[in-house]
């Protein structure tokens, strides 16, 4: 009986953390060893027949995962998590305070669009309490940095496996200068469990918003001492620069145990932190997603089992992860190579004594592999490929040198053995410190440079670096870094185009305030006023500018042939000034511009003149007083497309200067009439015979409906045949009058 009540009150979790659902899935070797692993800590968790699961972040790759990564996390979520079993999980709090989902999506929504939603189902409670759906082990989990929130709505993937049913998205910070955590109370028999999370925030601003008291804790309000409190954050661990990290200082002191995502080395025992007076476990990520040494380290789960204010933590080891093994050698320790960094030649010896070591280590990782799977029922498991990383210092020792093959070369010797064919070994040296110093700069070394991974870089460090060097009067230098992180991490294609937008207008409004002031004085009030962004940035009263709001998207636009909405130049909101120079761009645009006149003053073909002649002709005739009404017939001579304004534009442009003396028309034999310009008399007192075969071939024939027209319209037909056949006015042109037989076709449009 005490057994069974023990049992009873007892909560079982099992934690996992950075699962990296979608890394590599494009690798012919590597691509499917995420969701493996992923489905595997599923199937323990059922196996073991726990009461919850809880993921610390990371549990995509990417914040937009491919559609093969959804489908398989949805796959495993409901091939383990759904079932006829009752969860002995009682939820006591507010889940629309802890949980959020669908609330805060509708609360956004405009009071319109929510009178028109009847009754709008609020997805405020866990998915087990939902009575559509039977969840047997729910599952809890924070976001991290890799699918975080972006985009219209600040949505993430967690939030469409949340609505789906499958996972309970909760500990979300939606501002990061003022952080609320408010716990997921929980009761199972006597064990009461508050569920503290807090999803990631990057470093730099999470530290500086603990330094200014701005994250506030929330506790039960009744019986504090018997929660056993369990958070789950998603930050650096260790102190890479001064503010990059999470101090555990920073953490209430009222936690029991913390469980760290974020950091992927595998350090699953709790540790116990005698000033703050709580453990730490960190879990570490369930695929290698980068070949360093924490990421060697043996791949655990652990499932907790709370009881009151005690936990037990039992480990397990994940037995499809792809065995990974890690050495680091130096090359002159070795006497035999000592002796082989002598001879000059020696590239063959050096490269036959690295391919021994990776021979054997091969085999160690199969090997290691094995013994992991000796409670399978499976009669001859096949290992699957490891990975294998081999570093090599290669200083050379005095009178000596060390001739190593390409890094590349070298790894594809191994095609078929190992799944990273392209970096199985990396060469480095040792600094120097008697080298002499050179008169330029000097290429970091080696090892520098392998720190220095895209892995591990992060971008505002680098446009930080950059910018150090540099002198910004109007941009703001750390804005500037942020919008280049979310355009190249977060995918944000917006991002710039906002900043730039939101600095310039910042800095017009504040000059537009000042009295009038010489250039000098207008430089000083951009650059302090530009420094004062930068300190309001810092401080965090100056707020990210969120995404642009992008236009509802056509009900015919299919993303899989025309590409991704939000891409489309036409998808972003603008303001009405950005729509009104777009739309007088599009109307100066709206038919094919003219090729220059050869300087008779009439254009070629039906364009008539340039973009600068029309504008010179427009304005000669307002002058004058005597324009002439816009023709309709040449309305049908335009392309359908073109509006109404364009087309009486065009009818403008097509008088010229030279046509306000009226001259009589020429008949033709085939009934057609045409003007010609005095000029063309003078070129046609010396015959030609081909030149009246060529006018008739280029002459624009008007349709059957326009025979009848008016004499107004008779007379712009004139005016236009005057363009075609003044089409090569100069004299140049005359020895090239045949190759104008290709503008036939446009002839009978």
């Amino acid at each position: 009986m005490p057994a069974a009540t023990s049992a009873s009150d007892t909560i079982r979790i099992l934690v996992a953390t950075d699962n990296h659902v979608g890394f590599g899935e494009r690798d012919p070797i590597r691509g499917d060893d995420s969701w493996r692993s992923f489905h595997e800590v599923l199937c323990l968790a059922k196996k073991h027949d726990v009461d919850m699961v809880l993921l610390a972040g990371d549990l995509f790759h990417e914040n937009k995962p491919s559609r093969k990564s959804m489908y398989q996390v949805m796959r495993s979520l409901r091939m383990n998590c759904y079932g006829e079993k009752p969860c002995e999980l009682e939820m006591l709090s507010d889940g629309s305070e802890s949980l959020g989902g669908f609330v805060d999506a509708f609360k956004s929504l405009s009071i319109c669009v929510q009178l028109i939603v009847a009754k709008p189902r609020f997805f405020s409670h866990v998915n087990y309490e939902d009575p559509d759906i039977n969840v047997a082990i729910p599952v809890f989990s924070i976001h991290g940095n890799h699918d975080d929130p972006s985009g219209e709505g600040h949505l993430a993937a967690l939030d469409l496996l949340q609505v789906s049913g499958l996972v309970n998205y909760y500990g979300k910070t939606p501002e990061s200068d003022n952080i609320l955590v408010k716990p997921v109370l929980l009761q199972k028999g006597r064990t009461k469990l508050a569920l503290y999370g807090m999803s990631n925030v990057r470093d730099e601003r999470l530290y500086r918003t603990f330094r200014d008291g701005k994250v506030k804790f929330f506790q039960p309000s009744t019986q504090k001492d018997n929660w056993f409190n369990l958070m789950s954050v998603h930050q650096n661990h260790h102190a890479y620069t001064e503010t990059g990290y999470l101090p555990e200082n920073f953490l209430p002191d009222f936690m029991d145990l913390v469980v760290w995502g974020h950091e992927h080395e595998c350090l699953i025992e709790p540790r116990y932190n005698p000033e703050m007076s709580f453990h730490v476990m960190q879990p570490g990520s369930s695929v290698a997603t980068s070949l360093v040494p924490g990421e060697a380290v043996t791949k655990h789960v652990a499932i907790l089992k709370v009881t009151g204010k005690k936990f037990e933590c039992e480990t397990i080891q994940l037995k499809t992860i792809r065995p990974f093994i890690m050495k680091e050698i130096v090359l002159r320790d070795d006497p035999r190579m000592v002796k082989v960094s002598r001879s000059s030649d020696n590239r063959q010896e050096i490269t036959r004594h690295l391919d021994k070591i990776v021979e054997s280590l091969i085999k160690e990782a199969k090997a290691q592999w094995l013994e992991a799977q000796d409670e399978l029922d499976e009669e001859d498991p096949q290992a699957p490929l490891p990975l294998v990383r081999l570093r090599v210092e290669y200083t050379p020792p005095e009178n000596g040198h060390f001739d190593c093959e390409n890094p590349q070369r070298f790894s594809n010797r191994f095609v078929g053995k190992v799944a990273n064919v392209n970096d199985v070994v990396q060469f480095h040296r040792k600094k120097t410190t008697n080298r002499k110093a050179k008169a330029g700069t000097e290429m970091p070394e080696q090892s520098v440079m392998d720190q220095m991974a895209l892995d591990t870089v992060k971008v505002d460090s680098l446009v930080r670096e950059f910018l150090a060097a540099q002198s910004l009067t109007i941009l703001p230098q750390n804005s500037f870094g942020d919008a280049v992180s979310q355009f190249v991490d977060k995918d944000d294609r917006h991002a710039m185009e906002l900043f730039v937008e939101e600095s310039l207008k910042k800095q017009v409004e504040h000059l537009v305030e000042m009295d009038d002031g010489d250039e000098d004085d207008l430089a000083n009030a951009m650059d302090e006023n530009r420094s004062k962004l930068e300190k309001m940035f810092a401080s965090g009263h100056l707020k990210k500018a969120r995404n642009a709001k992008l236009k509802p998207k056509p009900d015919n636009w299919d993303s899989d042939y025309d590409g991704e909405w939000a891409d489309q130049p036409g998808a972003i909101i603008r303001s009405e000034a950005e729509d009104q120079d777009e739309a007088e761009e599009e109307s100066n645009l709206g038919s094919v511009p003219p090729k220059p006149s050869n300087g008779r003053g009439r254009g070629r073909g039906r364009g008539g003149a340039s973009t600068s002649a029309r504008n010179s002709q427009a304005t000669a005739r307002k002058t004058k007083g005597s324009a002439k009404p816009p023709a309709k017939s040449t309305k049908s001579k335009r392309n359908s497309v073109e509006s109404e304004g364009d087309v009486e534009e065009a009818d403008v442009v097509m008088i010229d200067d030279d046509d306000e003396a009226d001259e009589p028309p020429v008949p033709r034999r085939n009934g057609k009439t045409a003007t010609q310009a005095p000029t063309r008399a003078k070129r046609n007192a010396s015959p030609k015979k081909k030149l009246p075969a060529q006018q008739a071939t280029l002459s624009f024939s008007q349709p059957a409906t326009q025979k009848g027209k008016v004499n107004g319209a008779s007379k712009n037909l004139q005016e236009l045949s005057d363009d075609i056949i003044s089409d090569d006015d100069d004299d140049d042109d005359d020895a090239f009058e045949p190759v104008q037989a290709p503008r036939r076709p446009r002839a009978g449009r």
